[in-house]
């Protein structure tokens, strides 16, 4: 069977080669890209007041900006904080399913006290600037640092926050979407049961936030809801701002954008039209082609799941010596952000101090009570295909790579190539013989990095080897035929650590923040009796998709006393949006 890896650079129908340097080149162009509806994100986060030694969560939802559906174009988002300074402190990149992600952050103890911007956008919205992008207030604050002079009031526009202000809550149509409570009082560490309703059916169905937080006593600056949301967020644009001969930022629809230049050592030159492969090294490697354009530049996209942050990069020509550099889309201007001043009152010493020390003892039990990361789909390397597997200690050991495959592969072996370097060939499998791939070379990987130069690996001392793994199909990658797949995996793993080939370079690669399972505290055993139980927020979903009547859930407060909110966030599938809470009293 013929597998077809061919790799797509950018979207298919609105993108060509000639747009390899993210400029609009002709009017025709332009008119495709607008047919690309433009995007908005709401994200909804356990802000606004924030204390350093606490995590954040949100959860992160994408609209196709002129129907307020969830958004088809975008596979992945960001989250990013920025403080008073206009700088950047924190982005990270989150998979989009459906257009809805979820991710957190830690708020470490270097980070000073001050006033900053939560932002939330895809590559696709930075080409509308700033205002396409979510923006929230979020004040953190560092009780470490002695000096807290970013949050003392200096001018009469601050907001001076007061003891006993609640968080902003605002009710909606809950003839919609409801809760069921059936009291509002509950002691400590008593367990909480309480329904989310749908009263409309179909209309009722969207995604939705449920957090039970404790509320504010130190004063909270204006936050968004999905109500403020909508209305701040209605006008925003509803296809990309930009003229001919604009630069432009690529949707990521495919998966991750990775992309870069390959340059020739000595003069400096871009190669155009030159085959270029990315691997993704590991035991469950990712192995993408693409072809320079004409001014040297790569793309492809990651679709799958990959475990190591970085990627080894190289041209097919294993005698060529290159200068290969990956590039990031360059950041969104926030030079206009403006900032709400929030300020301090020295009456709140008390209540700041009272969290810092919940804070340092939470974190001090934390591995009790652990987050889990969810696995996803299992990484295949081989997309279905099932490999012959040779342990080769179960076989008599030969010291070399070239006598190992003499002596113990009969179905794979060095061809001699009178015109150059000599390859491995693989058998064809006899139910898919062709006679066409006979001569093929195969896809060599070692511990999943790309083996451009088969001959140099002839005298790989095979000691280090655990594993050969051979694939016997045919396959396509970037227009160029392949006969089978040879895995071979070392004991240690690391043989991109020592890739060091002049055709090559190694590069790091962000991955995504991981989708986890939150932990959710229970008192059914004995387990926790002799533990301190000092959570504020009690119950954290991100995004619950409604699609029916409701859901049942349950949690147990915490050893604080007070007064609760069950809040309640989001948007029906008709882009109505819901926000509501109720209160509740622990004491």
């Amino acid at each position: 069977m013929k597998k077809n890896w061919k790799v797509f650079l950018v979207l298919s129908c609105i993108v060509s080669t000639s747009w390899s340097q993210y400029v609009i080149k002709t009017v025709e162009d332009l008119q495709n890209l607008q047919k690309v509806p433009q995007e908005k994100v709401y994200v909804n986060h356990t802000g606004p007041t924030l204390f350093a030694g606490e995590y954040v969560y949100y959860g992160f939802q994408c609209f196709n900006a002129q129907n307020s559906r969830p958004s088809s174009v975008s596979k992945v988002g960001y989250i990013a904080l920025v403080n008073e300074s206009k700088k950047y402190v924190l982005e990270q990149k989150i998979k989009l399913n459906k257009g809805l992600g979820q991710g957190d952050f830690f708020v470490a103890t270097d980070m000073p006290s001050g006033n900053y911007k939560l932002l939330g956008y895809t590559q696709w919205m930075k080409n509308n600037g700033l205002a396409q992008v979510y923006k929230d207030n979020v004040v953190i604050i560092n009780p470490y640092f002695a000096d807290q002079s970013a949050l003392l009031p200096d001018d009469s526009q601050a907001v001076i926050a007061t003891p006993l202000l609640a968080a902003n809550t605002v009710e909606s149509d809950s003839t919609t979407i409801g809760l069921a409570l059936n009291t509002s009082s509950f002691g400590k560490r008593q367990k909480v049961s309480f329904s989310l309703k749908n009263y409309k059916g179909y209309l009722g169905n969207g995604t939705y936030t449920i957090k039970v937080k404790k509320k504010g006593n130190l004063g909270e600056i204006s936050t968004m809801n999905a109500i403020d949301y909508a209305k701040s967020y209605m006008n925003v644009d509803k296809e990309i701002n930009l003229s001919v001969g604009d630069s432009l930022f690529l949707p990521e629809q495919r998966g991750e954008l990775l992309y870069g230049t390959v340059t020739e050592s000595s003069t400096n030159t871009p190669l155009a039209d030159t085959p270029v492969v990315v691997s993704l090294p590991g035991k469950e490697f990712v192995l993408k082609f693409a072809t320079t354009d004409t001014n040297g530049n790569f793309y492809t996209y990651l679709r799958k799941d990959y475990k190591e942050r970085l990627a080894v990069i190289q041209v097919e020509d294993s005698e060529m010596e290159v200068d290969i550099k990956m590039k990031a889309p360059r950041k969104l201007d926030v030079s206009q952000l403006k900032f709400e001043k929030f300020a301090l009152n020295k009456d709140l010493a008390e209540a700041i101090k009272r969290r810092s020390v919940y804070n340092q003892i939470e974190n001090q039990f934390f591995t009790l009570k652990p987050d889990s990361v969810l696995l996803g789909d299992p990484i295949d390397p081989f997309d279905g295909g099932i490999p012959e597997v040779f342990v080769l200690d179960d076989y008599t050991r030969f010291p070399t790579f070239q006598e190992t495959l003499v002596e113990i592969l009969n179905n794979a072996g060095y061809r001699n190539n009178a015109k150059g370097n000599d390859y491995i060939r693989i058998a064809q499998d006899f139910e898919t013989f062709n006679e066409e791939f006979n001569s093929f070379p195969a896809i060599v990987l070692f511990d999943g990095v790309y083996i451009t130069n088969h001959e140099a690996m002839k005298e790989y001392d095979a000691r280090n080897i655990k594993s050969i793994s051979l694939i016997r199909d045919q396959f396509q990658l970037a227009n160029k035929e392949y006969q089978g797949i040879m895995a071979v995996e070392t004991f240690d793993g690391d043989y991109y650590e020592q890739y060091n080939w002049k055709n090559g370079a190694v590069a790091p690669v962000v991955k995504p923040v991981p989708v986890k399972n939150y932990y959710v505290q229970t008192y059914n055993t004995d387990k926790f009796d002799r533990v301190p139980d000092y959570r504020t927020l009690l119950f954290w979903e991100p995004n619950i998709v409604l699609d029916g009547n409701g859901f049942d859930y349950e949690f147990h407060t915490s050893d604080i006393a007070g007064e609760y909110e069950i809040i309640v966030d989001g948007f029906t599938t008709y882009g109505k949006p819901i926000s509501f809470s109720r209160s509740l009293t622990v004491k």
